[in-house]
């Protein structure tokens, strides 16, 4: 028969349950990460296998760029698209930061939000698709309700890049657009680099020649969370973008033409704050864009000043991005649903679950004379760089 501990031992038996229980515990009271914990889990790429594919008689792959800190980055040449990039966060897993997919064929499903691409030839909106230049007028396709977005329906995001791997990281993308294509004028030449830097940091360098005068505006679409692809939100991460003024939009999402001061408005980035701090006052422009969708006129900046930085308070990643363009196009995720379980790993992307910033001139320059202008005529060559840094805050 089975004794019962003596009444005596009990108050020492109690004891000793509390002190295992209190060394359990942090000194907040809340349980102690483990190294081997989901919250270090280092982030895997996509099985290169899925993006292999004959796509408009060209042959698709994936990509991947490493560096000697162990980053790595992963693009396929359906696009440009930048599928995958992994930094490491303040525990030193990696993180992956951009929204994707795991196969070439869910980038080809209609109104795929442009996850990672790059965009030409020209970069945001065109009211009505129409512009004039040198007296001619054109008419470019029709795909955002009644202006061109992102190039149009045969945009940069949905065509075969050649492709050339220069070394461990470097990966180098060429295309040539057809006088026509779009309703553009002039064959188009045009080659953009990605090197992942030893420093984490990914350099775009986009070039583009043309035999026709023409209009360029070249830019990428990634879509980021520093807190790692498929987390549900942005809105407390911590935005900087050093920029005085914006360009207030239409309800179609075009530039009035003016330039409004950030001061005193919910688009006042010019020190860090909460990204989800302001987005939801009322604001007519806010309500245009159904959130942030707007493009901020940078400051005066060269390369070796950076423009904008994002803060992860619970990663502890920092970005901060480089550019030689005159505007920065923030969105906050606005379009993003959820509904489909098809991201990487079979992640939801939610609704404000992640943000573009796309170095760029103004969207729909060509009919704002005001603006920076985006003219590319023969025996000129458009050249410039965007880079997206790295680190760990301390």
């Amino acid at each position: 028969m089975m004794r019962r501990p003596a009444k005596t031992l009990l108050p020492a038996f109690i004891a000793a349950i509390a002190l295992m229980s209190q060394a359990c515990q942090s000194p907040s009271g809340k349980k102690e990460t483990t190294a081997d914990s989901a919250s270090v889990k280092t982030a895997a790429l996509p099985d290169s296998s899925k993006f292999v594919k004959t796509v408009n008689g060209k042959q698709t792959r994936l990509y991947v760029l490493t560096n000697s800190k162990g980053a790595k980055a992963a693009i396929t040449n359906y696009g440009g698209r930048i599928v995958s990039l992994l930094v490491p966060d303040k525990d030193g897993a990696l993180k992956d930061v951009v929204l994707g997919y795991d196969s070439v064929g869910t980038y080809q499903k209609p109104k795929e939000p442009f996850f990672g691409a790059i965009i030409g030839r020209y970069g945001n909106r065109i009211a009505r698709g129409k512009f004039t230049l040198n007296g001619k007028k054109y008419q470019l396709d029709i795909n955002d309700g009644v202006n061109t977005l992102h190039g149009g329906f045969k945009g940069f995001y949905a065509q075969v890049w050649d492709a050339k791997q220069l070394n461990n990281n470097t990966l180098e993308l060429s295309f040539t657009s057809p006088d026509g294509e779009g309703g553009y004028p002039g064959n188009l030449k045009v080659k953009v680099t990605y090197t992942l830097q030893n420093d984490n940091a990914l350099k775009i360098d986009y070039t583009a020649t043309t035999d026709k005068p023409t209009i360029v505006n070249l830019t990428n679409h990634a879509y980021f969370n520093l807190n790692g692809a498929g987390t549900e939100t942005i809105l407390n991460d911590l935005l900087q973008i050093k920029a005085d003024q914006f360009t207030p939009v239409d309800t179609t999402l075009i530039p009035t033409g003016q330039l409004k001061d950030v001061k005193g408005t919910p688009f006042d980035f010019t020190s860090l704050k909460p990204i989800g701090q302001d987005i939801n006052k009322q604001d007519e422009q806010l309500k245009n864009g159904k959130g942030y969708d707007h493009n901020f006129v940078l400051n005066k900046h060269d390369l070796n000043t950076s423009v904008a930085t994002v803060k992860s308070p619970v990663t502890g990643i920092v970005m901060d991005i480089y550019t030689e363009e005159p505007g920065l196009q923030f969105y906050s995720g606005n379009f993003l649903t959820g509904k489909e379980k098809d991201g990487k790993g079979g992640a939801a992307y939610g609704y404000r679950s992640a943000m573009c910033l796309e170095t760029q001139h103004f969207p729909d320059s060509p009919n704002q004379l005001s603006f920076p202008g985006t003219t590319l005529n023969p025996g000129q060559t458009y050249h410039t760089t965007t880079i997206y840094k790295f680190s760990v805050s301390k």
